[in-house]
């Protein structure tokens, strides 16, 4: 089942993601039955100019409170770790004439979650003090990059601070279907156990 606050207003649901990640009871990990820290923001697609304003806007009202976020957009991420390995220009040089499942696996092997994207999340986490890490971005990099995939990947580095993924669907809980991210709320990115619902985090 998806949380009642999922439905709220925008406003209202902004004002909740700040007074749970302000709140100390979060920052310690407290109440999570040692399991990882990482919770999902779902939010509807169409809402996602609006969000990402939210996001920096709660960053800033954070950051006015002690809070520190490490803000990490996947995309972008992904943009320059290729810059930095020398395959942008071959890319976007040779994109054209690829097919979309030859450019699919070129983006794959290039991005490949564990030994790539984690690593680059894990270079930004180490260069920066923070509290708190945003994951954002997981719309756009769909389908070369699934959400759950990083989130499995994360598992083993990111376990001292919360991390916070914004994710353009829902995050969904049931006893018959078990929990499942359905990525623009049509896309089944795959199924994911470990993260919570932010929106069902006490104040």
């Amino acid at each position: 089942m998806t949380s009642p606050l999922q439905h709220a207003s925008h406003a209202q649901r902004v004002d909740h993601l700040f007074k749970v990640i302000s709140s100390e009871r979060f920052r310690k990990k407290q109440g999570l039955g040692n399991e990882v820290p990482f919770f999902i923001c779902p939010y509807k697609a169409h809402e996602a100019v609006e969000m990402e304003r939210a996001v920096k806007q709660l960053i800033n009202r954070l950051s006015q409170t002690g809070v520190r976020v490490l803000s990490l957009n996947l995309y972008d991420l992904c943009i320059e770790t290729m810059k930095a390995e020398g395959d942008w220009e071959w890319f976007i040089s040779n994109e054209a004439s690829q097919t979309p499942a030859k450019k699919l696996e070129n983006l794959e092997s290039m991005l490949d979650v564990e030994s790539v994207v984690v690593p680059a999340i894990v270079e930004q986490m180490d260069a920066h003090e923070f509290d708190v890490m945003f994951l954002s971005g997981v719309g756009e990099v769909f389908p070369y990059i699934r959400s759950h995939n990083v989130l499995n990947n994360l598992q083993k580095v990111a376990k001292a601070q919360p991390t916070l993924m914004f994710f353009p669907g829902e995050y969904s809980h049931s006893l018959e279907k078990g929990a499942s991210l359905d990525l623009f709320g049509r896309l089944r990115d795959d199924k994911y156990y470990r993260a919570f619902n932010i929106f069902d985090q006490q104040i």
